[in-house]
């Protein structure tokens, strides 16, 4: 994970401040961590094991999941 992390960031971009490292750092963990796919979730990626829930069983759920992907809303 460490060489990926290094590969995706330190390797590929500089950085004139360690802030800018950090922020980038942590968009990207938070999208790697995103876009995982899982053994235990049967090889789906949080949001879709999320959204597979909801679609079964609406009820356990205030919002919809789907509703709560950031980016432009088109």
């Amino acid at each position: 994970m460490s060489r990926t992390i290094k590969d995706a960031t330190v390797r590929r971009f500089h950085y004139e401040t360690h802030d800018q490292l950090r922020g980038h750092l942590a968009d990207f963990v938070s999208a790697y961590n995103f876009a995982c796919r899982l053994k235990t979730l049967k090889g789906l990626t949080p949001y879709e094991f999320i959204c597979q829930r909801w679609t079964k069983e609406p009820e356990r759920f205030r919002l919809n999941p789907t509703h709560q992907i950031p980016g432009l809303n088109t």
